[in-house]
């Protein structure tokens, strides 16, 4: 079993906010200072009195600056990383099909540079279990998961995919994500088809192919998300997956507009033993989005999905970013920017552990 204790990292504490300061700078404040205490000939230095020492005026009781920042630039640097310890459930790297800032080992870098845990590759085409592999021996200091995502490009529905994806050298393969972009609720309500791939038949009962699925899953105690099922279908693929065994059950992105679970399904959810996943990418949609296909997709506030947080229970949530796209942050400052923002809206630390190191890490490595 998975213990959270023999992982966990020390706390970490934010450093107190300081008064901005103005920002004084030659090309625009300078102006605003006394002139006659500049006052100088041309040409000549002025030097600040001494004291009875020769040193200047005031240097004896003189106390260092600690380097807290300039006001409207970056902090320094924090002494202990905010995402130390964390597990990203949801990332995108090249080699891919759709344009990616970062490629599978600088993205295993920046993670093992801010000293997160662990990360899950996903792609939308191709398994990533063997990737997880390769990245893991060329990227040490932090451990890397993949899976496979069951469209199109693998047959859909396709029990022997993930058959072959779970006994790829160096098990690592621990997710099975059911249909994403040819999901029948995602082709149906983005209008790019009449009909996708189908995890429940119209009158929302589960398929034998979706169950066959899920019996390769509860034999191999993998990971099972709902891709871009709806909110009721994804209820409907976790009470089956319970009935064939599954214990470790996710629900993608469950606040984004293609899953659209709203909060009473997810204490259902939660209830069965299901997990939902929130994910940084959320806070970058809507309509003054400056990347174009982002657009279409709704934002979700720091503060709706806190509120979610504290109504349903951290336990039953875990953290990913769904980031890696070209022109988005980086899955690791992506992630330091969603618990930056939700701890702003009154998450704990201890709740920030929970979602983001305690619970992914049984799922992956209980």
């Amino acid at each position: 079993m998975y213990d959270p204790r023999s992982m966990v990292s020390p706390s970490v504490t934010d450093a107190p906010e300081l008064p901005p300061r103005p920002l004084i700078c030659g090309c625009c404040h300078a102006g605003r200072l006394s002139s006659a205490r500049f006052a100088t000939h041309r040409g000549q230095r002025r030097e600040a009195p001494a004291s009875a020492h020769g040193r200047p005026a005031g240097a004896e009781t003189r106390e260092p600056v600690p380097a807290t920042g300039v006001r409207g630039y970056s902090p320094p640097p924090p002494p202990v990383s905010p995402i130390k310890g964390l597990i990203d459930f949801h990332t995108h790297a090249a080699p891919d099909v759709f344009g990616r800032a970062v490629d599978d080992d600088e993205l295993a870098t920046l993670a093992a540079s801010r000293q997160m845990e662990a990360v899950v590759f996903k792609s939308h085409v191709t398994m990533t279990a063997d990737r997880a592999w390769l990245a893991r021996k060329h990227v040490p200091g932090v451990k890397i998961f993949g899976g496979v995502v069951l469209n199109g490009a693998v047959g859909g529905i396709n029990s022997q995919a993930v058959e072959w994806m779970w006994r790829m050298q160096g098990g690592y393969g621990r997710v099975v994500w059911f249909p994403t972009f040819d999901a029948d609720n995602h082709v149906r309500r983005a209008g790019t088809a009449p009909s996708g791939i189908r995890v429940v038949d119209e009158q929302g009962a589960v398929l034998p192919a979706t169950r066959a699925v899920l019996k390769v899953c509860a034999a191999q105690r993998l990971v099972v998300h709902t891709g871009h099922a709806s909110g009721e279908q994804a209820l409907a693929l976790i009470a089956a997956a319970r009935e064939e065994g599954c214990d470790r059950i996710v629900v993608t992105h469950a606040q984004f507009d293609v899953v659209d679970m709203d909060e009473s399904q997810m204490k259902e959810a939660a209830a069965m033993g299901g997990k939902m996943e929130l994910c940084a990418l959320g806070i970058l949609g809507g309509p003054e989005s400056p990347l174009e296909f982002m657009r279409h997709s709704r934002r979700v506030p720091f503060k709706e999905t806190a509120e979610r947080i504290k109504s349903v229970g951290a336990q039953h949530f875990v953290l990913g970013t769904d980031l890696g796209q070209s022109g988005n942050p980086t899955p690791a400052d992506g992630l330091q920017m969603f618990v930056a923002g939700l701890m702003a809206e009154g998450i704990t630390r201890e709740q920030i552990q929970t979602m983001g190191r305690e619970n992914p890490g049984a799922l992956l490595m209980g």
